[in-house]
């Protein structure tokens, strides 16, 4: 009778945190009907990319974890994890420039403009906050463009214009190189900061109504482009620097200039952006990448190859879990608050994964840890969505002023 008595006791502790964890997210999906879900950083593009732009090689209604490599989106797991709205990376590499670049990301952008013509039922193309609105409310995904890295506008004004008009929401100023008008993360700085045309830049992206996202860029660029910028700016895929040491990362000083901005730090999912451990793996990736680089600098697949065997014999920590994720999201509440916080996964941009945030379906769980955790329903709607829709919202309106008392500036 002891042993039964045992067991039953045993059993109820099971079934009761199982019973709790349901409810904790079944009330995160009611939350998330409410209010769209907004991802701030998604690399599907680049995966076409790198079947070089053949459509047929990715479809987004099968399991693209069954792909080699294996992807963490599809239609599925988009759906699973409640998904309202998705800022579409267009990525191009660092070492391309000048008219290469150009029609480089015109072409990322043709892929994303596929991806809403493939799957209408889907995904719908938006291009302010009241059409990520609407699109949720529909029961669609709102997809939107990020460009990523400065370089692909070749150092134009007119270009800059152009990815606005066929849909690009933000622009990453730059990405993990220097460019002629701002100094990347990490790079030995050049330019300090932004070069008058770089604050230029800022200006016309204001006036656009295109979000400036300092994801990738020096800690002395951030500080400029938010004395630049009038309207509220982004970190479309970044973490706490204070929780893990990476350039990538937002310093506290720099949070609180963003909180001052009115602007938003949308939390990485990167393994190397969230605990230490995988962040010194990251850099011996990075080391022996670039070395596969030099050694292979006109056979792609070689390097490829070459960093598929490194990452063999030398296995990565996975160190990485979703607690860890809270707790970056916990520190930026701290130092910047509430208003200031949004996810920004980076998803298929990075191998590996996160020890509970392996995929697109994983948000309501990590919005459930934040509940636990005290955060109230306003506190998750926040999170999820509507920091970002008020940035958008914020954009939007600086442009129709500035473009009420500013004539077109050509260059």
């Amino acid at each position: 009778m002891l042993a039964l008595t045992a067991l039953s006791a045993s059993m109820a502790e099971n079934v009761l945190p199982a019973k709790a964890e349901a409810q904790m997210l079944a009330r995160v999906h009611k939350i998330l009907r409410q209010v769209p879900l907004i991802d701030g950083h998604n690399d599907v593009p680049w995966q076409y990319r790198k079947r070089s732009n053949d459509f047929s090689a990715i479809d987004l209604t099968a399991d693209t974890s069954k792909l080699n490599p294996p992807m963490a989106t599809d239609i599925r797991r988009l759906r699973a994890g409640c998904v309202g709205g998705q800022f579409w990376s267009v990525y191009i590499s660092h070492s391309l420039s000048g008219p290469a670049a150009v029609k480089a990301v015109l072409e990322q952008i043709d892929v994303v403009h596929y991806m809403v013509a493939r799957y209408p039922e889907t995904f719908e193309l938006a291009s302010t906050a009241a059409d990520v609105e609407r699109i949720h409310h529909h029961g669609k995904i709102a997809s939107l463009i990020g460009m990523e890295g400065g370089q692909a506008i070749d150092n134009s004004l007119a270009m800059l214009r152009m990815t606005y008009a066929l849909g690009a929401r933000y622009m990453t100023l730059t990405h993990v190189k220097n460019i002629d008008w701002a100094d990347a993360a990490g790079e030995k700085p050049e330019h300090h900061g932004l070069t008058p045309f770089g604050e230029e830049i800022v200006r016309e992206m204001n006036r656009l109504g295109m979000l400036v996202d300092l994801s990738h860029v020096s800690d002395d660029t951030m500080r400029c482009a938010l004395k630049v910028s009038k309207a509220p700016i982004i970190f479309s895929h970044s973490s706490a620097r204070v929780m893990c040491d990476h350039p990538r990362n937002v310093p506290d000083d720099i949070l609180k200039l963003t909180a001052a901005n009115g602007g938003i730090v949308m939390v990485a999912f990167v393994p190397g952006f969230i605990a230490e451990t995988e962040r010194r793996y990251s850099i011996g990736e990075k080391k022996e990448e670039d070395r596969l680089k030099e050694q292979f600098s006109d056979d792609a697949k070689k390097q490829e190859d070459g960093i598929i065997i490194w990452r063999q014999s030398h296995p990565e920590p996975h160190t990485a879990k979703l607690s860890d994720v809270a707790d970056h999201i916990d520190h930026i509440r701290q130092v910047a608050g509430i208003d200031h916080i949004g996810l920004g996964s980076d998803f298929d941009g990075f191998s590996g994964g996160i020890a509970g945030l392996d995929d697109v379906s994983c948000y309501p769980a990590l919005l459930a840890e934040l509940l636990r955790r005290g955060y109230s329903t306003s506190d998750i709607k926040k999170v999820a969505g509507l920091n970002l829709l008020r940035v958008l919202r914020a954009a939007e309106a600086v442009s129709a002023q500035l473009k009420r008392g500013r004539s077109l500036i050509d260059r």
